[in-house]
């Protein structure tokens, strides 16, 4: 990483300055953040977090963000300083944040601290369950000063979520293997809010047990776990290449049934407020599945 240069010193001041007069607000991991009243600068390191300081009321706070972050459509006309591998340290002093917002399981630990050592505030968004992007939304708002909207927001998503809740209650669980990549195979692990997804559709992530968000396993331990549905959420243009390394385990449930699933809705990945609509989706796939001969009702 390169040294600030000289050029940023003076943004860098203004930051340690701005601090000097701050409140006190507590992000997701439950630290404490010291914020400035006043002027609200933002900058945030993931589409997710991009999407969901929009949701809050805080789209006038932002002033930079990172590649991808295309929700809504408003989060194109902000600054970008990097993408997920690349992060421009002065362009993003020279923007003088008074807090930059991060998303725990996607911005690098190591940039976190660097962000820290030169005294800027860090807040950190971390959801793992879908009954969790509603508060962190409410936390949000209390960060930016924009909790009237962001409460808002956050009771839409409840009602969306107990609406679907209601629509899938006792539906006899599935069991199912949700891919992410392929050569190696990487999933998704217990603790990854797909997981809750599947679990409100009426389903079950066959590798529930791993604590790890986006483990990789082998083709073989897929295999014995049996899943009655797979579901692959691939690249455009590589699913049915997935899919069709499945059908070589003829005696496996999900090919026996034929219940190999494309799921492209990019916004379960976005992890943004949009993830619960995603979800939906993603419920109405599996239960389309399920009107099929070979999987329970």
């Amino acid at each position: 990483m390169r040294p600030v240069r000289r050029a940023t010193l003076a943004a860098l001041l203004a930051i340690l300055s701005a601090a000097a007069c701050a409140r006190t607000v507590h992000d997701d991991a439950g630290e404490s953040v010291d914020v400035p009243d006043a002027p609200c600068r933002v900058v945030s390191l993931a589409p997710g977090t991009t999407a969901m300081l929009f949701a809050a009321g805080a789209g006038d706070c932002l002033v930079g963000t990172i590649a991808h972050s295309d929700e809504p459509a408003e989060a194109a006309h902000v600054k970008v300083v990097g993408d997920a591998e690349t992060l421009d340290f002065e362009q993003l002093l020279a923007l003088r944040p008074t807090v930059v917002v991060v998303a725990v399981d996607v911005v690098q630990r190591v940039r976190i601290d660097r962000l820290r050592a030169l005294g800027i505030p860090v807040y950190r968004v971390h959801v793992t369950r879908l009954a969790g992007m509603p508060e962190s939304l409410r936390r949000l708002g209390e960060l930016t000063g924009t909790r009237e909207v962001a409460g808002r927001a956050a009771a839409a998503l409840d009602a969306d979520l107990v609406r679907i809740a209601a629509r899938y209650r006792g539906r006899q669980p599935l069991r199912v293997l949700y891919q992410i990549w392929d050569q190696p195979i990487y999933t998704i692990g217990g603790r990854h809010v797909i997981s809750d997804a599947l679990a409100m559709c009426g389903a079950r992530n066959v590798f529930a047990d791993l604590t790890t968000a986006a483990p990789a396993v082998t083709r073989e331990a897929a295999v014995l776990r049996d899943p009655q549905i797979i579901v692959v959420s691939a690249p455009p243009g590589y699913g049915d290449e997935w899919l069709a390394q499945w059908r070589r385990f003829p005696a496996l449930a999900a090919v026996r049934d034929g219940h190999l699933l494309k799921f492209n809705d990019e916004r379960i990945d976005r992890m943004g407020p949009s993830v619960i609509a995603a979800t939906a989706n993603l419920c109405e796939t599996i239960d389309a599945a399920r009107a099929t001969p070979g999987v329970p009702r």
